[in-house]
């Protein structure tokens, strides 16, 4: 079972901020008084430690504006994520700590998503993440082929965009390290999308879908309103739009655009790499 992060800083802060405000407005008036007038009673030595604040109250205090900082941070600026898989080799591997802007597609609130302001709109080439419309509790990765009204098809290992190929260079063969050696031997290539070069690897001889995926195999796509096409840059080893369809504008978290960490455990030696910190997403 996926644990609900968003849903329990929405929860924290309300149990720890509603407790501090009753207290604030309900309680500590109350003990104000009953102090008042223990002092009062005795010339000012009786009633200080009995009346006062409670330890729940303290701990709600001095939580609750953490809790919420983080809370309004991770929901409308920034979220980190983890890479879990291979699926956007050589762009991002197994093990990268990436950063995601929440506010390049507009504000949304937290746990619903539901968008209260619109700020930007998705462009071919950006890295995503967004939540897999067939279980919306998983967040995927992906870079957006397509926008609503394109025609998408892929066909002998190239996208076709609105009827137009889009260039590859090719680079050489791919060498992973760590958990990406399986890709050695792969081709690499640069791929243009609409103006935005990004590198990709295909492994000749695969079929351009992958097994199981029939989404593109009665020909080109029209992409439709409000929905886009995904697909990673490893074209032979991911689970995208190819094989599900499109990621409904709802979906969307945000705009990978940093690399803060990189921890692969199949590294030889230290597990870090540190050239990849602070590398952009592209």
């Amino acid at each position: 079972m996926n644990f609900d992060f968003p849903a329990f800083l929405v929860l924290a802060s309300a149990v720890t901020g509603g407790i501090w405000l009753v207290d604030a407005l309900v309680f500590a008036p109350r003990r104000r008084r009953l102090v008042q007038a223990a002092a009062a009673a005795d010339g000012g030595m009786s009633g200080v430690a009995v009346y006062r604040e409670p330890v729940l109250v303290e701990y709600a205090r001095s939580f609750f504006p953490v809790i919420f900082a983080v809370l309004l941070l991770r929901s409308f600026v920034v979220e980190p994520f983890r890479i879990p898989s291979n699926s956007m080799m050589p762009t991002l591997l197994t093990g990268d700590f990436i950063l995601v802007n929440k506010f390049a597609y507009g504000l949304r609130l937290p746990v619903s998503n539901t968008k209260i302001v619109d700020l930007g709109e998705p462009r071919h080439g950006d890295v995503v993440v967004f939540k897999y419309p067939q279980d919306d509790k998983t967040d995927y990765i992906k870079r957006i082929i397509g926008l609503p009204g394109d025609e998408i098809w892929y066909q002998n290992k190239t996208v076709y965009l609105n009827g137009q190929p889009q260039g590859q260079l090719p680079i050489g063969r791919y060498a992973g390290v760590a958990s990406g050696a399986v890709m050695t031997g792969a081709r690499e290539a640069v791929e243009n999308l609409d103006g935005v070069e990004h590198h990709t690897l295909i492994r000749q001889g695969a079929p351009d879908l992958p097994p199981g995926c029939r989404v593109l195999a009665a020909g080109p796509i029209r992409v439709p309103p409000n929905q886009y096409f995904v697909m990673g840059d490893n074209r032979d080893n991911s689970n995208d739009s190819r094989c599900w369809g499109f990621v409904p504008e709802a979906n969307l978290v945000g705009k990978a655009f940093a690399i803060w960490m990189h921890w692969d455990s199949e590294r030889d030696g230290i597990p870090i790499a540190w050239d990849r910190l602070g590398n952009v997403i592209r």
